[in-house]
């Protein structure tokens, strides 16, 4: 730690005062270095005589706390003294960053239900926040950055608890205070969803799909009349009242539910619809009204027919759901980190008919699960949502960190490769992508120079994307593999935070 101290007493850090120090963090040096050792300028902050701060010494990130009296013991780690300073340095733990969070509240997720637009960032890395702040302090948005699902939990070994601190300590890092937001990603039971409240995330995004019966969409009307009718009366009576021919209009949209079609909404709707309510009835007891749940229905074979968009609002709404946010399945394909697949015109008509109904029925965000890299129809999602959206990306940050590495370290990425070409096979059973990799380049035939070209390419872009599990539980590759973005730090950054200032500028977002 003896390089730190030299950085405290060459610039005199230890003894400003907190507006001094905002000085500093407002000005573009953005870290003060010495030979190896780097003190991350906006994450100077001064308590009741204690100066905390963020650093990294021998490739690794610490908080530490440097004071002329000895340090209180809330922080676990490391304490030595030089001459007239103590210095502790306390790693990046759990328990550190609730006791962070209890000196510096801005460094717990909140909820960001009354922001309008926010950003889901999915860092399946941990270390990719930071970037992921740069980007989006810089436009009207609010970045949810610690956001995964219980699948991307198990192949990466982490836990919600895990994805909150890591998210934490980079707010800290970077001196974000301006809010951030926290997701259990599409969760399905009581279960998961209390694990994701017990570690302090605010947002749930509510997956239908086990209590949906999405087989109805294909029954004929004998079928749908038998269904219906073994439903008990009081809801066939609600149902038939209800939605007799219905008629929605806004914005110059029509949208019509006949009779027979909205029976077939309460077969296919009705459990699930129950289960939300029941889900938001508990996580308004655990968290007052401080949360944010969206509702996902997007994980089916089949796009959300706008009429059905409309029965289930209304009968979500009907059961008294708060709901911050809802993902419909959109026409055409949102396939992991490529494109946009299908038609433009036909996307964008039915698009406009989605906000057309949330904007009438409490003016709910739309949701674009898997929504990275789709450039070619953001500038509609902005137009046509008036940035009232929630936007989900994940892979696209972990695909974009393998980019650092074409750069940089040849070697490693030609492994990376190989093996996400093996465990291809293996991922495809957890992700629906489209992309056939038998007709990429052969690897062994490029120059080093080449290899970023593969990060531009459909098919092994989306390889690299779904084969995150295998690649980040292999020993051989997983070591090495942070110790180059940590080796390369700033380039990683910038081409991440490069990455999402292109989504917030292809969706229109205004800067600040």
């Amino acid at each position: 730690m003896k390089k730190i101290i030299e950085i405290l007493r060459e610039n005199n850090l230890e003894e400003l005062s907190q507006t001094q120090l905002d000085r500093l963090k407002a000005s573009e040096r953005e870290k003060i270095e010495k030979d190896s050792t780097r003190l991350y300028t906006r994450s100077l902050y001064t308590r009741e005589g204690i100066l905390y701060f963020v650093a990294k010494e021998d490739g690794e990130k610490s908080l530490y706390l440097c004071s002329h009296r000895v340090l209180p013991e809330d922080f676990t780690g490391q304490v030595e003294q030089f001459g007239d300073l103590f210095l502790k340095k306390a790693p990046f733990s759990t328990d550190n960053a609730a006791t962070l969070r209890t000196v510096f509240p801005f460094t717990a997720p909140v909820s960001l239900r009354e922001k309008r637009t926010t950003i889901g960032c999915g860092d399946r890395l941990g270390i990719a926040s930071a970037a992921h702040i740069r980007a989006i302090r810089k436009y009207q948005a609010y970045p949810v950055l610690a956001q995964q699902s219980i699948r991307e939990l198990n192949f990466t070994n982490r836990t919600f608890k895990r994805i909150v601190a890591d998210a934490g300590f980079q707010v800290f890092q970077e001196g974000y205070e301006d809010g951030w937001g926290a997701d259990g990603d599409h969760l399905k039971s009581i279960e998961d969803v209390d694990t994701a409240l017990q570690a302090g995330m605010p947002m749930i995004t509510l997956d239908l799909t086990e209590t949906l019966h999405p087989e109805a969409v294909r029954w004929d009307e004998p079928k749908i009349e038998e269904e219906f009718g073994e439903l008990p009366q009081a809801v066939r009576k609600h149902i038939d009242q209800e939605y007799r021919d219905l008629v929605f209009e806004n914005r110059g949209v029509t949208v019509r539910l006949p009779r027979l079609e909205a029976r077939r909404c309460a077969l296919m709707y009705l459990d699930a619809l129950d289960f939300a309510a029941l889900m938001d009835r508990h996580i308004r007891e655990h968290r007052g009204e401080a949360y944010d749940l969206e509702i996902s229905i997007d994980e089916t074979s089949t796009a959300t027919l706008p009429g059905h968009h409309l029965f289930i609002i209304r009968e979500l709404r009907r059961r008294g759901v708060t709901v911050n946010s809802l993902a419909p399945r959109f026409i055409g394909e949102f396939q992991k980190g490529v494109d946009y697949i299908g038609n433009l015109e036909e996307f964008e008509g039915q698009f406009a008919v989605h906000c057309a109904i949330a904007q009438a029925h409490g003016d709910y965000k739309i949701s674009i699960h898997s929504g990275s890299d789709k450039f070619s129809v953001y500038p509609a999602i902005g137009r046509y949502t008036h940035h009232r959206l929630h936007l989900k990306t994940a892979g696209t940050s972990w695909v974009e960190a393998i980019r650092t590495i074409a750069r940089t370290e040849p070697e490693l990425y030609r492994r990376m490769h190989k093996k996400a070409q093996d465990f291809f096979p293996e991922a495809l059973k957890s992700y629906h992508i489209s992309a056939d990799i038998s007709g990429l380049p052969d690897i062994n035939t490029l120059r080093d120079s080449q290899l970023e070209e593969y990060l531009d390419i459909s098919e092994s872009r989306q390889m690299l994307h779904i084969s995150y599990g295998g690649l980040l539980r292999d020993s051989e590759i997983r070591g090495p593999f942070f110790k180059a973005l940590s080796d390369h730090e700033e380039l990683h950054e910038t081409i991440i935070r490069k990455h999402m200032e292109k989504h917030l500028s292809k969706l229109g977002v205004k800067k600040r």
